[in-house]
C-alpha cells in the first residue's frame, strides 16, 4: 500500500458522494443536499457533511464523507484486536442513510471505508469494511428480490461463496438482541478485509459503493407516489425506533465515530426525525404490518 493508493481511495469516495446525491436530488425533485464541513479536533482531518430534509420524498437524509487521523484508535477498534492498541490510525469513508416520507419507500443505509494503522518501525496493518442494508416498513418482494440481486451481481467477480458470505454477515450484524428481530432484509456487510491484495480489496469496495445507489434508486422511483394514510405513518414511526436502538447500542461505526472524538451532529444525522416507541404494542393479526414481521423480518434467500 501506497501513499498514492491511499489517495486513490479518497478519490473514489468524494466521487461516490456526489454521485449519490445527484441521484436523490433528482429522485427527491424538491429539496437539495445542504453541505457542512468539520474539523477533527482530537487529530487533523475532518469532514463533508451533506443533509436533505423535509423534501418531496426524502424526509430526512445524510450522505457523509470524513477523512480523519489521530494518534490513537478507539477502544470499539481494537476490543477484538489487542495487537492495534498504541497505533495511530487513519480513517476515511462514506457514510449514509435515507428516511424517506412515504412509509412505502424503505430506509436504507450504506457505508465504505478504509482504516489504516500505523506504528513507528512496523509495516503498516490496514482494512476495507462497509456494505449496505434495507429496513422496509410495509415491504414488497419484488423490492427484496431486487436489492439482494443487485447485492450479489456486485459480489459475483470476486469469488462464488463472496455474497453468501456477507449476506449473513450482515443478517446476523444488523439484528436487535434484545428484540430478537433483525432491522431490515439485510444485504451485505464486510469488515477487516484485507484478505486479497490491496488493488483487489478497494476494487470490491468500489463494487459495494456504486452497487447501492443501482439498487436503491428503482425502488425509490416505483414507491415514493404510493398511497398511505396517518395508520401508516403511525406504524413507520415506531419501526423508526428499531432503527434509533440499534444504532445506539449496537452500531460499531456509530461507537467508533463517538469515541474517536468526531463530530456527533455528523454521526447521529443517521436518526430519523420522528420516532415513536408505543408500550407493549402489537399488530393486528392478519394485518400488513404484521407481514412485515412473519414474511419480511426472516431470513431469506431473495436473491
Amino acid at each position: 500500500m501506497t501513499d498514492s493508493a491511499v489517495k486513490a481511495v479518497k478519490s473514489y469516495l468524494l466521487s461516490l458522494q456526489d454521485s449519490i446525491c445527484n441521484i436523490l436530488e433528482k429522485e427527491d425533485g424538491r429539496e437539495k443536499f445542504q453541505e457542512d464541513s468539520w474539523e477533527y479536533k482530537n487529530g487533523a482531518g475532518g469532514g463533508r457533511v451533506r443533509v436533505i430534509s423535509d423534501g418531496a420524498v426524502i424526509e430526512k437524509g445524510g450522505v457523509n464523507f470524513s477523512h480523519v487521523t489521530g494518534s490513537a484508535l478507539p477502544a470499539s477498534a481494537t476490543a477484538n484486536r489487542p495487537e492495534l492498541e498504541g497505533r495511530s490510525f487513519e480513517a476515511m469513508g462514506v457514510s449514509l442513510v435515507i428516511h424517506p416520507d412515504n412509509p412505502f419507500v424503505p430506509t436504507s443505509h450504506a457505508n465504505v471505508r478504509l482504516l489504516v494503522a500505523s506504528k513507528p518501525g512496523a509495516e503498516s496493518v490496514w482494512w476495507f469494511g462497509g456494505g449496505y442494508d434495507l429496513t422496509p416498513y410495509y415491504g414488497n418482494d419484488e423490492d427484496c428480490e431486487s436489492w439482494h440481486q443487485t447485492a450479489k451481481a456486485a459480489c459475483e467477480p470476486f469469488g462464488d461463496s463472496v455474497y453468501a458470505r456477507y449476506k449473513k454477515w450482515c443478517d446476523d450484524y444488523f439484528f436487535l438482541k434484545h428484540r430478537n428481530e433483525p432491522r431490515g432484509i439485510g444485504g451485505l456487510f464486510f469488515d477487516d478485509l484485507n484478505e486479497w491484495p490491496f488493488e483487489k480489496c478497494f476494487d470490491f469496495m468500489q463494487a459495494v459503493g456504486n452497487s447501492y445507489i443501482q439498487a436503491y434508486q428503482p425502488i425509490i422511483a416505483k414507491r415514493k407516489n404510493t398511497p398511505f394514510n396517518e395508520s401508516h405513518k403511525h406504524f413507520q414511526e415506531y419501526r423508526r425506533g428499531r432503527y434509533v436502538e440499534f444504532n445506539l447500542v449496537y452500531d460499531r461505526g456509530t461507537l467508533f465515530g463517538l469515541q474517536s472524538g468526531g463530530r456527533t451532529e455528523s454521526i447521529l444525522m443517521s436518526l430519523p426525525p420522528h420516532v415513536r416507541w408505543d408500550y407493549d404494542w402489537h399488530p393486528e393479526p392478519g394485518s400488513e404490518e404484521e407481514k412485515l414481521y412473519t414474511h419480511y423480518l426472516t431470513k431469506k434467500d431473495w436473491a
